[in-house]
């Protein structure tokens, strides 16, 4: 698999308005998918971020790399572990909400944790280009406590666990494809690991294009009540 800007700025072409419509369709659909529909739009608009990184290290511009970079780890460390638990939760029935509710805020700390201490501490996010990938690292707050293994462990406990055990079976699939990057990702790509698995999960992300595109029309609860 080929990575550079090339590949990064069409997966946003390809994302954003798919996303958008997916969402759309969500809407006016069953509107307990729409956070769930607008997840391919995110990842569009994050591939985009990685395709400006690119460039403004085509064009020897480390204020253009510094500036998507912070826009690229803000999806990568505080989005993800945040929306994914909480779109979830509005597909549950309402006995298993706080669940995902704390996943959510688990998520949110812990991306508070990794991501709010880059614009504390310069020189703690440190891209580097390698070939065909781009390698996001430097200094992480949890490595003082944790390291950075339990913490990559952590994280992604916080965003596919609560798609592998969610009632609905389709999201449920969508949690093994992104558990599949993971390990794909550990196993050959370790050198560029956040910026490869959010590649594939942005790829990933189309699957729910087809999961929202078939949902059928939720009948409001008076109808259901009626009939």
């Amino acid at each position: 698999m080929c990575f550079s800007a090339t590949a990064s700025f069409t997966a946003a072409v390809v994302l954003v308005p798919a996303g958008a419509l997916t969402a759309r369709r969500a809407y006016t659909t069953d509107r307990r998918y729409l956070a769930i529909g607008v997840l391919p739009l995110l990842f569009g608009l994050q591939q985009f971020s990685e395709g400006m990184v690119w460039m403004g290290g085509a064009r020897q511009a480390p204020a253009l790399v510094a500036a998507f970079s912070l826009a690229y780890m803000f999806f990568a460390w505080f989005l993800w572990p945040v929306w994914v638990p909480f779109a979830t939760l509005f597909v549950e029935p309402s006995r298993r909400r706080p669940l995902y509710l704390l996943f959510a805020i688990a998520g949110g700390t812990l991306g508070g944790l990794q991501y709010v201490p880059y614009f504390a501490h310069d020189g703690w996010l440190v891209t580097t280009f390698l070939n065909r990938a781009i390698a996001y690292g430097g200094t992480e707050l949890l490595d003082f406590v944790v390291g950075r293994n339990a913490t990559y462990a952590i994280y992604l406990f916080i965003i596919t666990a609560p798609l592998l055990i969610t009632s609905d079976r389709r999201l449920r699939v969508f949690g093994v494809l992104v558990s599949l990057v993971f390990v794909t990702t550990y196993l050959f790509f370790r050198f560029a690991y956040i910026s490869v698995f959010c590649f594939g999960g942005a790829l990933m992300s189309l699957y729910l294009v087809y999961v929202i595109f078939r949902l059928k029309p939720r009948r409001p609860a008076g109808d259901l009540a009626a009939a």
